[in-house]
């Protein structure tokens, strides 16, 4: 068995730290972390849940989940109201400051995805992101919010909006 052998793998897992660093450093100077940027992504998609619910779309364990969104409601960003179909339960949402900063993190998104086309070109990245889809997808993966997604709108990071 030769040990000088190049694994694609590790070229995906490269590449995924070095993009999660890049946002990163683009998040910084709003405060926030590119894992609590998503899930004021969802809230946005989603308008409203409970942490147990957001657990579950993350894939992440209760604990995990409420240490995020106990920094997220510190930091003001998501309140927690009764939820109005299950008064013994409590939903999560958005408040107008996390509403304002999820603006300026898709402007931050849009950037990366721009970043990746200027690499790519328009048809490579597309393909790039179709593939990574079915990556994802084959692999157990799913977009968290996903039921509230715009099936039709694609993002054009060219233009930085739906297209």
């Amino acid at each position: 068995m030769s040990f000088k052998k190049r694994y694609n793998f590790h070229l995906h897992i490269h590449f995924a730290h070095l993009l999660e660093e890049r946002l990163r450093n683009r998040l910084a100077p709003l405060g926030i972390h590119p894992r609590q940027a998503r899930i004021l992504g969802v809230l946005g998609m989603m308008g409203q849940a409970s942490q147990a619910q957001l657990a579950r779309e993350f894939g992440l364990t209760a604990a995990s989940m409420s240490t995020m969104t106990s920094r997220l409601l510190a930091a003001g960003l998501i309140e927690r109201h009764v939820d109005p179909q299950e008064h013994r339960s409590n939903v999560l949402k958005l408040t107008r400051h996390g509403t304002n900063l999820l603006e300026q993190i898709h402007r931050e998104w849009q950037a990366i995805d721009r970043e990746t086309t200027e690499v790519l070109g328009e048809e490579n990245a597309a393909l790039y992101a179709a593939l990574s889809l079915r990556l994802r997808n084959a692999f157990g993966g799913s977009t968290p919010g996903e039921e509230c997604l715009d099936k039709d709108a694609v993002a054009s990071p060219s233009r930085g909006e739906n297209a």
